[in-house]
């Protein structure tokens, strides 16, 4: 018994420890995705939608829960940010070419038509982010008007 209580206190040990370290927070401001919404021109009820389901992973605007102070889930948090990001930031929107927005415009009607995204893991705790029928018809129908825009725009040659 007297093992076990010691393994104990050493995980216990280790758990606080560890609380005094973290990964970088990616804690820009939501100025940082206004070059995407002018742009893309999402009506009120779409832009809603994109604040609540998709910048927490996908900009460079987190908003972290209270949770995110507690080591590991920061770290596994970070992870999920990270891999967001990489994929489709719209903090760096400006940064893309008309084919590039074009393709990650379209990856995002896919990921929305198959329920991939917002990921489940995201909405056990965000229950807001769950996206109704008529909310995932409204992002579509935005996001394919969208490439309507970008396949008339001139591209340079």
């Amino acid at each position: 018994m007297k093992i076990v209580k010691k393994g104990f206190l050493v995980l216990l040990v280790i758990f606080v420890v560890a609380q005094f370290f973290g990964p970088e927070k990616n804690d820009g401001s939501m100025e940082s995705v206004s070059a995407f919404l002018e742009e893309t021109k999402p009506s009120p009820e779409v832009k809603k939608i994109l604040e609540e389901s998709c910048f927490d992973c996908h900009s460079n605007a987190t908003r972290y829960p209270w949770y995110n102070n507690i080591t590991p889930v920061n770290y596994w948090m970070a992870d999920h940010v990270a891999h967001g990001t990489k994929h489709f930031n719209v903090s760096t929107w400006n940064g893309y070419s008309i084919k590039r927005k074009d393709h990650k415009i379209e990856e995002l009607i896919e990921m929305v038509e198959e329920k991939e995204m917002p990921l489940p893991s995201y909405t056990w705790t965000h229950n807001e982010a769950k996206l109704t029928d008529e909310q995932i018809t409204a992002v579509l129908e935005w996001a394919k008007r969208v490439r309507m825009a970008y396949a008339l725009a001139p591209r340079p040659e």
